[in-house]
Protein backbone atom coordinates (compact mmCIF):
# COMPACT_ATOMS: atom_id res chain seq x y z
CA UNK A 1 0.00 0.00 0.00
CA UNK A 2 3.31 2.29 0.36
CA UNK A 3 4.47 1.78 -2.64
CA UNK A 4 1.50 2.72 -4.35
CA UNK A 5 0.70 5.54 -1.83
CA UNK A 6 4.18 7.42 -2.89
CA UNK A 7 3.08 6.30 -6.82
CA UNK A 8 -0.05 8.38 -6.64
CA UNK A 9 1.18 11.26 -4.53
CA UNK A 10 4.81 11.75 -5.30
CA UNK A 11 4.70 15.66 -4.07
CA UNK A 12 3.38 14.49 -0.31
CA UNK A 13 5.08 15.81 2.56
CA UNK A 14 5.18 15.85 5.95
CA UNK A 15 2.77 17.38 7.48
CA UNK A 16 3.19 20.54 9.52
CA UNK A 17 3.18 20.23 13.43
CA UNK A 18 -0.24 21.76 14.42
CA UNK A 19 0.06 24.54 17.41
CA UNK A 20 -1.99 25.69 19.81
CA UNK A 21 -2.59 28.74 17.96
CA UNK A 22 -3.14 27.16 14.30
CA UNK A 23 -5.34 24.52 15.95
CA UNK A 24 -7.58 27.45 17.35
CA UNK A 25 -7.67 29.23 13.97
CA UNK A 26 -8.24 26.01 11.89
CA UNK A 27 -11.45 25.19 14.32
CA UNK A 28 -12.91 28.72 13.67
CA UNK A 29 -12.45 29.20 10.37
CA UNK A 30 -14.03 25.81 10.04
CA UNK A 31 -16.93 26.57 12.28
CA UNK A 32 -17.94 29.59 10.43
CA UNK A 33 -17.20 27.99 6.81
CA UNK A 34 -19.67 25.63 8.67
CA UNK A 35 -22.24 28.49 9.40
CA UNK A 36 -21.50 29.85 5.68
CA UNK A 37 -22.27 26.58 3.90
CA UNK A 38 -25.60 26.04 5.60
CA UNK A 39 -26.66 29.37 4.33
CA UNK A 40 -24.86 30.36 0.77
CA UNK A 41 -21.82 28.65 0.65
CA UNK A 42 -18.69 28.92 -0.59
CA UNK A 43 -17.26 27.89 3.32
CA UNK A 44 -13.81 26.46 0.90
CA UNK A 45 -12.84 30.20 0.10
CA UNK A 46 -12.29 30.10 4.31
CA UNK A 47 -10.86 26.53 4.95
CA UNK A 48 -8.51 25.96 1.68
CA UNK A 49 -6.54 29.44 2.27
CA UNK A 50 -6.57 28.55 6.35
CA UNK A 51 -4.96 25.16 5.68
CA UNK A 52 -1.93 26.69 3.15
CA UNK A 53 -1.60 29.38 5.53
CA UNK A 54 -0.95 27.03 8.50
CA UNK A 55 1.87 25.73 6.05
CA UNK A 56 -0.01 23.02 4.55
CA UNK A 57 1.24 22.43 0.78
CA UNK A 58 -1.24 23.36 -1.78
CA UNK A 59 -2.35 19.71 -2.92
CA UNK A 60 -2.40 18.90 0.71
CA UNK A 61 -4.54 21.19 1.70
CA UNK A 62 -7.07 20.47 -1.22
CA UNK A 63 -7.32 17.17 0.03
CA UNK A 64 -7.72 17.60 3.59
CA UNK A 65 -10.54 20.58 2.92
CA UNK A 66 -12.28 17.82 0.79
CA UNK A 67 -12.39 15.58 3.82
CA UNK A 68 -13.60 18.39 5.86
CA UNK A 69 -16.24 19.14 3.03
CA UNK A 70 -17.55 15.26 3.15
CA UNK A 71 -18.22 15.37 6.74
CA UNK A 72 -19.95 18.36 6.55
CA UNK A 73 -22.64 17.12 3.82
CA UNK A 74 -22.34 13.64 4.54
CA UNK A 75 -24.00 14.88 8.01
CA UNK A 76 -26.91 16.82 5.82
CA UNK A 77 -27.82 14.03 3.56
CA UNK A 78 -30.08 12.61 6.14
CA UNK A 79 -31.97 16.00 6.14
CA UNK A 80 -33.23 15.84 2.88
CA UNK A 81 -33.93 12.03 2.45
CA UNK A 82 -37.69 12.81 2.49
CA UNK A 83 -37.11 14.76 -0.87
CA UNK A 84 -35.80 11.99 -2.69
CA UNK A 85 -38.76 10.38 -3.17
CA UNK A 86 -39.03 9.59 -7.41
CA UNK A 87 -35.77 10.13 -8.27
CA UNK A 88 -34.42 6.60 -8.78
CA UNK A 89 -33.27 6.52 -12.05
CA UNK A 90 -31.92 10.34 -12.12
CA UNK A 91 -30.37 9.83 -8.93
CA UNK A 92 -28.84 6.53 -9.61
CA UNK A 93 -27.44 7.29 -13.62
CA UNK A 94 -26.09 10.67 -11.77
CA UNK A 95 -24.90 8.63 -8.69
CA UNK A 96 -22.41 6.30 -10.92
CA UNK A 97 -21.32 9.24 -13.22
CA UNK A 98 -20.40 11.10 -9.74
CA UNK A 99 -18.23 8.43 -8.58
CA UNK A 100 -16.32 7.87 -11.81
CA UNK A 101 -15.73 11.67 -12.05
CA UNK A 102 -14.81 12.06 -8.71
CA UNK A 103 -12.09 9.66 -8.65
CA UNK A 104 -10.76 11.14 -12.10
CA UNK A 105 -10.27 13.97 -10.27
CA UNK A 106 -8.86 13.06 -7.02
CA UNK A 107 -6.09 10.93 -9.17
CA UNK A 108 -5.45 14.13 -11.69
CA UNK A 109 -5.47 16.09 -8.62
CA UNK A 110 -2.72 13.34 -6.65
CA UNK A 111 -0.72 13.21 -10.12
CA UNK A 112 -0.15 17.17 -10.38
CA UNK A 113 3.12 18.12 -8.44
CA UNK A 114 2.61 21.06 -5.80
CA UNK A 115 4.47 23.32 -8.28
CA UNK A 116 1.89 22.79 -10.79
CA UNK A 117 -1.17 22.87 -8.95
CA UNK A 118 0.12 26.44 -7.03
CA UNK A 119 0.14 27.56 -10.43
CA UNK A 120 -3.25 26.87 -11.42
CA UNK A 121 -4.69 27.99 -7.68
CA UNK A 122 -5.11 31.64 -8.64
CA UNK A 123 -7.47 30.56 -11.84
CA UNK A 124 -9.34 27.80 -10.03
CA UNK A 125 -10.13 30.35 -7.08
CA UNK A 126 -11.01 32.98 -9.62
CA UNK A 127 -13.38 30.41 -11.50
CA UNK A 128 -15.00 28.90 -8.28
CA UNK A 129 -15.89 32.94 -7.48
CA UNK A 130 -17.02 33.73 -10.44
CA UNK A 131 -19.17 30.78 -10.58
CA UNK A 132 -20.40 31.56 -6.61
CA UNK A 133 -21.10 35.09 -8.36
CA UNK A 134 -23.25 34.31 -11.64
CA UNK A 135 -24.26 31.01 -10.25
CA UNK A 136 -28.06 32.19 -9.61
CA UNK A 137 -27.90 34.08 -13.72
CA UNK A 138 -26.52 30.69 -15.28
CA UNK A 139 -29.43 28.98 -13.38
CA UNK A 140 -31.72 31.68 -14.18
CA UNK A 141 -30.57 31.49 -18.22
CA UNK A 142 -30.82 27.94 -18.52
CA UNK A 143 -34.05 27.47 -17.15
CA UNK A 144 -35.26 29.99 -19.90
CA UNK A 145 -33.28 28.65 -22.45
CA UNK A 146 -33.08 24.53 -22.40
CA UNK A 147 -35.41 21.92 -20.73
CA UNK A 148 -34.40 18.45 -20.70
CA UNK A 149 -35.87 15.31 -18.63
CA UNK A 150 -33.75 12.49 -17.35
CA UNK A 151 -36.32 10.70 -15.55
CA UNK A 152 -38.05 10.20 -19.33
CA UNK A 153 -36.59 6.78 -20.45
CA UNK A 154 -37.94 7.35 -24.06
CA UNK A 155 -35.65 9.96 -24.25
CA UNK A 156 -31.97 8.85 -24.47
CA UNK A 157 -30.53 12.48 -25.38
CA UNK A 158 -31.37 14.08 -21.84
CA UNK A 159 -30.20 10.89 -20.37
CA UNK A 160 -26.80 11.51 -22.20
CA UNK A 161 -26.31 14.73 -22.14
CA UNK A 162 -27.20 14.95 -18.27
CA UNK A 163 -24.73 11.87 -17.55
CA UNK A 164 -21.85 13.85 -19.55
CA UNK A 165 -22.07 16.89 -17.73
CA UNK A 166 -22.65 15.66 -14.52
CA UNK A 167 -19.09 13.57 -14.90
CA UNK A 168 -17.36 16.86 -16.57
CA UNK A 169 -18.93 18.96 -12.81
CA UNK A 170 -17.90 15.60 -11.07
CA UNK A 171 -13.87 15.50 -12.67
CA UNK A 172 -14.06 19.28 -11.81
CA UNK A 173 -14.92 18.43 -8.04
CA UNK A 174 -12.93 15.71 -7.55
CA UNK A 175 -9.67 18.13 -8.45
CA UNK A 176 -11.07 20.91 -6.82
CA UNK A 177 -14.45 21.44 -6.09
CA UNK A 178 -14.94 25.01 -5.21
CA UNK A 179 -18.38 26.23 -6.71
CA UNK A 180 -19.25 22.91 -7.30
CA UNK A 181 -22.42 22.82 -5.78
CA UNK A 182 -23.58 25.94 -7.79
CA UNK A 183 -21.92 24.00 -11.05
CA UNK A 184 -24.90 21.29 -9.77
CA UNK A 185 -27.56 22.85 -9.38
CA UNK A 186 -27.46 24.51 -12.43
CA UNK A 187 -27.57 21.07 -14.23
CA UNK A 188 -30.48 20.46 -11.99
CA UNK A 189 -31.90 23.34 -14.01
CA UNK A 190 -31.57 22.42 -16.76
CA UNK A 191 -32.48 18.40 -16.53
CA UNK A 192 -35.68 20.54 -15.44
CA UNK A 193 -36.47 20.09 -11.81
CA UNK A 194 -37.83 23.16 -10.17
CA UNK A 195 -38.57 22.25 -6.64
CA UNK A 196 -35.75 23.48 -4.56
CA UNK A 197 -35.43 21.10 -1.79
CA UNK A 198 -35.24 18.29 -4.46
CA UNK A 199 -32.34 19.79 -6.41
CA UNK A 200 -30.76 21.04 -2.66
CA UNK A 201 -31.23 16.76 -1.34
CA UNK A 202 -29.74 15.60 -5.81
CA UNK A 203 -27.22 18.24 -4.85
CA UNK A 204 -26.02 17.07 -1.72
CA UNK A 205 -26.16 13.56 -2.53
CA UNK A 206 -24.00 13.76 -5.57
CA UNK A 207 -21.55 16.40 -3.45
CA UNK A 208 -21.06 13.67 -0.82
CA UNK A 209 -20.21 11.01 -3.51
CA UNK A 210 -17.83 13.08 -5.25
CA UNK A 211 -15.95 14.01 -2.00
CA UNK A 212 -16.29 10.87 -0.60
CA UNK A 213 -15.05 8.79 -3.31
CA UNK A 214 -11.93 11.46 -3.70
CA UNK A 215 -11.52 11.39 0.01
CA UNK A 216 -11.00 7.44 -0.36
CA UNK A 217 -8.11 8.41 -2.91
CA UNK A 218 -6.47 10.75 -0.55
CA UNK A 219 -6.71 8.55 2.12
CA UNK A 220 -5.18 6.10 0.81
CA UNK A 221 -2.65 8.04 -0.94
CA UNK A 222 -1.64 9.46 2.41
CA UNK A 223 -2.11 13.50 1.69
CA UNK A 224 -4.42 14.10 4.28
CA UNK A 225 -3.00 15.96 6.98
CA UNK A 226 -5.12 14.48 10.12
CA UNK A 227 -4.43 16.56 12.66
CA UNK A 228 -5.72 19.92 10.77
CA UNK A 229 -8.42 17.91 9.63
CA UNK A 230 -9.49 16.91 13.20
CA UNK A 231 -9.81 20.43 14.52
CA UNK A 232 -11.63 21.21 11.29
CA UNK A 233 -13.89 18.24 11.23
CA UNK A 234 -15.19 19.62 14.73
CA UNK A 235 -15.43 22.98 13.94
CA UNK A 236 -17.43 22.36 10.91
CA UNK A 237 -19.93 20.16 12.45
CA UNK A 238 -20.36 22.81 15.17
CA UNK A 239 -20.65 25.68 13.01
CA UNK A 240 -23.04 23.49 10.62
CA UNK A 241 -25.50 22.95 13.06
CA UNK A 242 -24.87 25.35 15.93
CA UNK A 243 -23.79 28.11 14.12
CA UNK A 244 -26.45 28.28 11.02
CA UNK A 245 -28.76 28.65 14.20
CA UNK A 246 -27.13 32.27 14.21
CA UNK A 247 -26.26 32.74 11.05
CA UNK A 248 -30.01 32.59 9.69
CA UNK A 249 -30.81 35.60 11.38
CA UNK A 250 -28.36 37.47 9.40
CA UNK A 251 -29.72 38.07 5.51
CA UNK A 252 -28.51 35.02 3.14
CA UNK A 253 -27.74 37.95 1.16
CA UNK A 254 -25.31 39.75 2.99
CA UNK A 255 -23.69 36.47 3.36
CA UNK A 256 -23.39 36.21 -0.36
CA UNK A 257 -22.01 39.43 -0.28
CA UNK A 258 -19.39 38.53 2.44
CA UNK A 259 -18.51 35.07 0.71
CA UNK A 260 -18.13 36.88 -2.44
CA UNK A 261 -15.14 39.76 -1.05
CA UNK A 262 -13.47 37.11 0.45
CA UNK A 263 -13.59 34.54 -2.56
CA UNK A 264 -12.13 38.07 -4.79
CA UNK A 265 -9.57 38.93 -2.05
CA UNK A 266 -8.65 35.57 -1.96
CA UNK A 267 -7.96 35.29 -5.86
CA UNK A 268 -6.25 38.32 -5.88
CA UNK A 269 -4.27 37.02 -2.99
CA UNK A 270 -2.77 33.97 -4.70
CA UNK A 271 -2.45 35.56 -7.84
CA UNK A 272 -0.30 38.21 -6.29
CA UNK A 273 2.02 35.99 -4.48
Amino acid sequence: MTTVAVLLAPHASVTPPLTWNSGLALSLVAFIAGAINSVAGGGSFLTFPALMFCGVTPVCANATNTLGLWCGSFASVGAYRNHLGGQRRALLSLLITSLIGGLIGALLLLKTPDATFKLLLPWLLLVATLIFIFGKHLTALLRRMVHLDINQPQHAGPFIVGCALQLTIAVYGGFFGGGMGILMLALLTLLGYEKIHTMNALKTVLATTINGIAVVAFVYASVIAWPQAAVMIVGSIFGGYGGAMLAQRVSSEIIRYVVMVIGISMTIYFFVR
